[in-house]
């Protein structure tokens, strides 16, 4: 029988729990054990009531094994990046924002906020637009990303600033960082994947 949450796989089915193969079950057990709970945790959904996974975890699972290593890069970046909370939801957001990615900046959003932005900064970066109320280092970090994510070229002079202030380890772990999320992007608009309606 048809639910209401069918249509959250976009263009793809949402994957049922009991039909996916071997590999498709260790991502999903890796998903359903750390990124379903933080998700909730962060207060958007990232399952159906049924444990379907959605958002871009319904893409992975038809490229588990890839999708394996994604995901070891999610928790790589997460464990060591040398930037603050807020400079990488501002990073992530930015991202979103500019590939027009809904589950993105609805996930984001929710996220944002427990990072301890207003819904006037948060609605913004959602927007699409740089916030006044940013530190210097998140202004920065919006900068750095809507430049390399729009125009694909970092000039010296921003370049510079970007490495006094985040050091050039900072200034990778950027980059690594705006990459996953156009890669999640990418998954997300490829699949037309919508965003949750309310609860």
């Amino acid at each position: 029988m048809a639910t209401s949450e069918d249509n959250l796989g976009g263009r793809l089915p949402l994957l049922a729990p009991d039909a996916l193969d071997a590999d498709q079950q260790k991502l999903y057990d890796a998903l359903t054990a750390k990124m379903v709970p933080w998700a909730n945790q962060s207060g958007f959904r990232a399952d159906t009531a049924d444990g379907r996974v959605i958002g871009p975890f319904n893409a992975m699972l038809r490229s588990p094994r890839i999708s394996q290593a994604l995901l070891a890069l999610t928790n790589a970046e997460g464990e060591f990046t040398a930037l603050s909370e807020r400079v990488r939801q501002v990073v992530i957001l930015t991202v979103g924002a500019l590939w027009r990615a809904d589950y993105e900046l609805y996930a984001h959003a929710a996220v944002g906020a427990q990072a301890g932005f207003d819904a006037a900064t948060v609605g913004a970066l959602v927007a699409g637009e740089k916030p006044a109320a940013l530190s210097a280092a998140e202004s920065l970090a919006y900068d750095l990303t809507h430049r390399l994510t729009a125009q694909h070229q970092i000039p010296a002079d921003l370049y510079g600033q970007a490495v006094a202030t985040f050091g050039e380890k900072g200034v990778v772990d950027l980059i690594y960082l705006a990459g996953h999320y156009m890669i999640i992007s990418g998954l997300l608009n490829t699949f037309a994947v919508p965003a949750p309606a309310p609860s």
